[in-house]
């Protein structure tokens, strides 16, 4: 499953401080079984994050996971950008990520993380904690290889299984 990172933050992308999440998101891919690449950090703002996310879909890669930009501050644009992109929600992803976050936090319901299916890519937003990232990136690994094998079917099926 060819997948990319994107970390999302203007902080990072100004170049001060070290990305963490970035490069634990993409351990925790690649451990599940993804190929992983690209690994970026881009600017929390709405249209580059939309443009970034059009390419990758574009160039068909299985699956985007970003990092970042999922909170409640007024420059935190994640969400909105993968709407903008999404064509198919998957909020079941969403959902279970939060509710497994809230296993561990109850600042995990603040989250506004959103999921779902552009072509036949699928887009997950995870908080920008590496905590955060290990407490619930194993709900996603648990069902990814069917998912992106649902959404790349080619046999013709309908029938949703």
């Amino acid at each position: 499953m060819r997948t990319a990172v994107l970390t999302i933050s203007t902080t990072l992308a100004a170049g001060q401080g070290e990305d963490l999440s970035g490069p634990r998101l993409a351990q925790l891919a690649a451990a599940a079984g993804c190929e992983v690449a690209p690994v970026e950090v881009l600017t929390d703002d709405r249209a580059a994050i939309a443009a970034r996310l059009r390419e990758l879909v574009a160039d068909d890669v299985a699956v985007v996971l970003t990092t970042g930009g999922t909170g409640l501050t007024p420059d935190d644009h994640t969400p909105e950008a993968a709407k903008d992109v999404i064509e198919r929600d998957a909020p079941g992803i969403a959902e279970a990520l939060r509710a497994e976050g809230l296993r561990h936090k109850p600042h995990a319901m603040l989250t506004r993380g959103v999921s779902g299916i552009a072509g036949r890519t699928l887009i997950v937003t995870f908080p920008g904690n590496p905590k955060a990232l290990d407490e619930t990136f194993g709900v996603l690994a648990a069902v990814l290889p069917h998912a992106v094998g649902s959404i790349r079917r080619d046999d013709g099926r309908r029938d949703g299984h």
